[in-house]
């Protein structure tokens, strides 16, 4: 095992453990075997702590192989997102080989090379990034998987394939129509449900929300994990992103057990929008 092999199979065992996830054989050789170094660009890099950017001392990948965030465009906060959290994210998805998904916000497209990783050369992979820059090094980037296909555009408006998962990695204060109606039976879907932005312009603090398509009309919904991530390309309305602030600020979203849509809000609601609700009953 050479050096860059060794820092790569240690990151796999920390961040598949820190998630929690550490019996995830094809999650961790995922991980492991996925050189973040090539999404990320040439070194010093950035490393995001506490609203601001501390530089590596030199262009070592080993400062990579951590659970960090790195910069991808500091002037705009967008970054490589926290590998922990992703591990715990892409754990709860269980995209399964074979699997077509898609992933809205897909930066410079490490964690879609994850994605293609995990469904495999008979899976399919469509990632979205309206980001022109983001979007170009993505294609590059991706060019020697053949199960993925890099779209520069909006992951948030139609038309969107039919799917067994769809992963996104932008903040979000709905489940949006487009997502829903394009997941498949037993498809899930994986957002970051996000509330209005905290102190100083900071991206405010939500959850990841999983959403599995049970029947026609019926959706479990549970929180994974926290999260903040930046807006999603229209998929925010700064009405229900206040009341989202309200509903995390209670501390119960861990009770949210399914989606409902199209339908009146009942006692059962934890928090509603524009023709859809989260409810604490099953």
């Amino acid at each position: 095992m050479n050096r860059l092999e060794a820092y790569r199979h240690f990151y796999a065992e920390l961040v598949t453990t820190s998630a929690g996830a550490a019996k995830n054989e094809r999650l961790k050789h995922a991980f492991a075997s996925t050189p973040r170094e090539r999404f990320i660009g040439i070194g010093p890099w950035k490393v995001f702590a506490r609203g601001n950017y501390v530089e590596t001392p030199t262009d070592d990948p080993a400062f990579l192989y951590q659970d960090v965030v790195v910069a991808l465009a500091p002037e705009r906060r967008i970054n490589n997102g926290e590998p922990s959290l992703h591990a715990i994210s892409l754990a709860a998805l269980n995209v399964k080989q074979g699997e077509k998904v898609l992933h809205v916000g897909a930066g410079t497209g490490y964690y879609t090379a994850l994605l293609a990783r995990l469904t495999g050369e008979t899976g399919t992979v469509v990632a979205y990034e309206v980001e022109h820059d983001l979007a170009q090094n993505a294609i590059r980037n991706l060019s020697d998987l053949s199960n993925v296909t890099v779209q520069e555009r909006s992951g948030s408006e139609a038309p969107l394939p039919a799917c067994d998962a769809i992963y996104v990695n932008a903040g979000a204060t709905a489940p949006l129509n487009v997502w829903l109606d394009a997941l498949q039976l037993n498809g899930r879907l994986l957002f970051p449900l996000t509330p209005a932005d905290g102190p100083g312009g900071m991206p405010g603090a939500g959850g990841m929300l999983l959403v599995t398509r049970t029947a026609t009309d019926h959706f479990d919904a549970r929180f994974v994990c926290d999260a903040m991530f930046v807006p999603c390309f229209g998929a925010r309305d700064e009405e229900t992103a206040q009341k989202l602030s309200a509903a995390f600020k209670r501390g119960d979203s861990n009770n949210v057990r399914t989606l409902r849509r199209n339908s009146k809000p009942d006692d059962t609601c934890w928090c509603a929008g524009n023709g859809w609700w989260l409810s604490i009953a099953d």
